[in-house]
């Protein structure tokens, strides 16, 4: 376990106890979601686990290959980031037959 250091060096906004934690949850994880706050559960003086909404871990923390990012951009660029997935089966599906008639 680490050893306790300020919330500004971890990385994080508050320093919470895991009783804290385990109490008020429902709280914490709406504050980590809708203002991507971060927690830092300690337990007896020792970090032992951060908590943080789901886009701050998308964001922040899973690396994405570089692949992944020119995709998301095109498709913010080009406006295919929001289809809804019929739009994207309907897509598939084309593509698929454009692809299969170039094959005969």
């Amino acid at each position: 376990m680490t050893k306790l250091k300020s919330s500004a060096e971890l990385g994080v906004n508050s320093i919470i106890t895991a009783l804290v934690a385990r109490t008020q949850l429902g709280q914490v994880l709406e504050r980590a979601a809708g203002n991507s706050e971060r927690f830092l559960v300690a337990r007896r003086g020792e970090a032992t686990a951060v908590i943080l909404g789901v886009e701050d871990y998308m964001k922040n923390v899973v690396r994405k290959p570089k692949l992944m990012g020119r995709l998301a951009q095109q498709a913010a660029l080009s406006g295919t980031g929001r289809l809804s997935l019929e739009q994207i089966q309907d897509r598939i599906r084309q593509v698929s037959q454009d692809s299969g008639e170039e094959e005969k």
